[in-house]
Order: C-alpha cells, then sequence, then structure tokens
C-alpha cells in the first residue's frame, strides 16, 4: 500500500472535511487539525506500518493565524513509503506528544520546544535541549532579532589563547593521510 492510498483511508476514515492533503513530487502530506493529530500518528504507526519516525520540526509563519505549524515525518520500516503529517497551532496552544508512540520524539520535541516554544502535552521532560533553562527567548521565532537580546549569562566565550594551546597534543592539519592528522602525544615527536 503506498502513501497516496494511506492518506486516503486515514480520510475516509474519520470523514472530516477538515484534512487536507497535498502530493508533491510524490511525496504525500496530510494536514490535521491538532486535535485529531495524536489519533493519526497512532493509526500511523500502529495500523498503516509507519514504524519510524524520522522528524519533527516547527514552522513559524509569523503574520498568520495559526502561528506554527509542527511537521512530523514517518516512514515504514523497510523505507518503502514515507508520510508528512503537519498541523496548525496557535501561540499559546500545546500539541500532544508522540512520545508514547515513538521514542524519537523525545528530543525532537524538546527540540521544538526550545527552539520554537511550541509546547507538546504530556511530553515527559519537556525542557530547554540547546538553550540553557531559564533562556527566556525562542531564538528560531521570526520575531527574534538577528543580534540576539541581551541575557544575563556571563560571558562564556573569550577571544584570548586557546586552553590547550602548546599543550601536550598536536595535531597536523596538512598531514597527507588522516592517520598523521589525528592528534599525537608531543612527546612522540
Amino acid at each position: 500500500m503506498a502513501a497516496a492510498d494511506d492518506v486516503n483511508r486515514l480520510r475516509e476514515s474519520t470523514g472530516d472535511e477538515r484534512w487536507e492533503s497535498v502530493e508533491f513530487r510524490g511525496e504525500h502530506t496530510l494536514r490535521v487539525p491538532v486535535e485529531a493529530l495524536h489519533p493519526v500518528l497512532a493509526t500511523c504507526r500502529n495500523d498503516l506500518g509507519y514504524a519510524m519516525l524520522l522528524d519533527i520540526s516547527g514552522v513559524d509563519h509569523l503574520g498568520d493565524e495559526p502561528r506554527f505549524e509542527v511537521v512530523y515525518q514517518l516512514a515504514a520500516a523497510d523505507d518503502s513509503k514515507r508520510l508528512r503529517v503537519t498541523t496548525r497551532v496557535g501561540e499559546d496552544q500545546a500539541v500532544p506528544s508522540a512520545v508514547d508512540l515513538w521514542q524519537a520524539a523525545d528530543w525532537h520535541e524538546r527540540e521544538v520546544w526550545d527552539l520554537l516554544g511550541i509546547g507538546f502535552a504530556g511530553h515527559p521532560n519537556l525542557k530547554r535541549i540547546l538553550m540553557w533553562e531559564g533562556y527566556p527567548y525562542f531564538p528560531l521565532r521570526k520575531d527574534f532579532p538577528l543580534a540576539g537580546r541581551p541575557t544575563d549569562l556571563p560571558d562564556v566565550a573569550f577571544t584570548g589563547v586557546a586552553p590547550l594551546e602548546g599543550g601536550p597534543f598536536v595535531a597536523t592539519a596538512g598531514a597527507p593521510n588522516t592517520v598523521l592528522r589525528e592528534p599525537r602525544s608531543r612527546a612522540g615527536d
């Protein structure tokens, strides 16, 4: 069964007219309302053979309402078919977590939360994964300034001498092969 058949099967099973499906260059996308997202993902995994969650990403449609779109990339274990499932959510709206369906959703959802501020209801450990705890902004939002925002975090970057410069290990960047380019002890020189 191809992804197009799966999309038709999912749409027919509910009869929901709000579900939109798009086919572009052989890739199939199913757009569902947020309240139908978790049941659709569960059906994809349990009944339609999408055993792998490849990615979860977020898109900021600044100026549109709802503002955000969450995109799930699914694949069959043998990679014979792929399906994209998307939903739109507002700024203060949470998406149901898919961690109970795929463990891989854990870090993907944390990344989307950390960088865009899209919450995932039912996530077992929704905390920052790239930015530090307490950082008040979401840097992948389109209204985040390119120059960044001031923070109370002390300067951790430095422009002085690197701490290992002149240390016990040395790498030869221009060596003819990877063995000679590997860092090694100066004592062996």
